[in-house]
């Protein structure tokens, strides 16, 4: 059961580290836009911050392993419905997510403005992953 409880908390812990990760620069972003840096968009993967996008990155990474794990343990067939639902929505966000990183990337070394479809992606992804922590919690069978 201790394999069960670590997978667990690796889970929760990816979830965590990507939802505040992007929060937190959702939120820099937002301050810096208001106080009047129209380059603050195009400034996301600079060097602090690519700490924190390596982190989502790799906390995106684990989380299909260490779910498929936990899944396998308990022992829960795959074609749950709220397995599936949690899947679709990883793997759109996922590339979602993926497409954002590649456009703010290309805005770094071309600056422009970053406009309200990166704003888009941003946003769909966060809510995509809240609704997968919301299916993970409440387990509707």
């Amino acid at each position: 059961m201790e394999t069960l409880t670590a997978l667990k908390m690796a889970h929760v812990v990816a979830t965590v580290v990507l939802l505040t990760s992007a929060l937190g620069l959702g939120i820099w972003v937002f301050l810096a836009k208001r106080k009047g840096d129209a380059s603050a968009g195009s400034r996301t993967l600079q060097r602090p911050r690519l700490f924190v996008w390596l982190l989502m990155g790799l906390a995106l990474l684990s989380m299909p392993f260490t779910g498929w794990a936990m899944v396998h343990l308990v022992g829960w067939p795959l074609g749950q419905t709220w397995i599936l639902a949690s899947s679709v929505l990883y793997t759109v966000a996922a590339l979602a997510w993926l497409w954002l990183l590649v456009r703010l990337n290309r805005l770094r070394k071309a600056p422009g403005g970053v406009g309200k479809f990166s704003f888009a992606l941003a946003l769909f992804s966060f809510v995509c992953f809240v609704a997968i922590a919301g299916l993970m919690g409440a387990k509707p069978v």
